[in-house]
């Protein structure tokens, strides 16, 4: 993560929300980031983590540690149907533990859009927080975490094949307890606004995060 940085993303609305937030009576033992790739989660979930003094997590992460494969290996190597079934599987156990440690948790681009995960976590009754951008900057930013990292992924050959990809999931992203753009928006605003949304009491924090990645 880049250090204190006064740069942003790009120009983008504010803070909104696509539907009520849910009514609880207590505050949330957990907090779930869903949403496209280059939407920010990983950027967002730790710094927020850090604020809550929760435990951040990256669901791939788990599954990697599970499988003792990458995220790459496992669909190269058995296919889209078992990194699914791992993913799941690797979902139940995090819900099962975050009675017992307070966790944000950053989802992989397709796990919310499998109706079995999306179905768990809305029956779990944790809050679901989308993280947007438009699809132009999510190329961008996802081009230049590519080329940081000397990584190539298929879907960053086509911006035609990206786009449509994030058409068919947006609708899917949109059914979360509630809606965020991150575009144009700095880590710590979104972290902050986040708590702020869901009545989270944040630890005081001295320094601040950087842009969106």
């Amino acid at each position: 993560m880049n250090k204190r940085s006064t740069k942003t993303v790009s120009a983008s609305p504010r803070v909104r929300t696509s539907s009520p937030e849910p009514s609880r009576t207590s505050a949330p033992e957990a907090v779930f980031l869903v949403g496209f790739m280059g939407a920010g989660k990983s950027s967002v979930g730790a710094a927020l983590g850090r604020r809550l003094n929760w435990i951040f997590e990256d669901l791939d992460d788990r599954i990697e540690r599970r499988e003792r494969r990458t995220v790459a290996q496992i669909f190269r190597e058995s296919g889209e149907p078992a990194f699914r079934r791992a993913e799941s599987s690797a979902l139940h156990d995090v819900l099962e533990g975050i009675h017992n440690q307070a966790r944000v948790v950053a989802l992989g681009g397709g796990a919310f859009v499998q109706a079995a995960n999306a179905e768990l976590l809305r029956s779990s009754g944790v809050p679901i927080i989308f993280l947007d951008a438009p699809v132009e900057e999510l190329w961008e930013r996802c081009c230049k975490q590519a080329s940081e990292a000397a990584a190539e992924r298929p879907l960053l050959r086509s911006l035609d094949q990206f786009r449509e990809l994030h058409e068919k999931r947006r609708p899917c992203y949109s059914e979360a307890s509630l809606t965020i753009q991150t575009g144009g928006r700095s880590v710590d605003e979104i972290a902050d606004e986040i708590a702020a949304k869901l009545g989270l009491k944040m630890l005081d924090q001295s320094s601040k995060e950087g842009d969106v990645e």
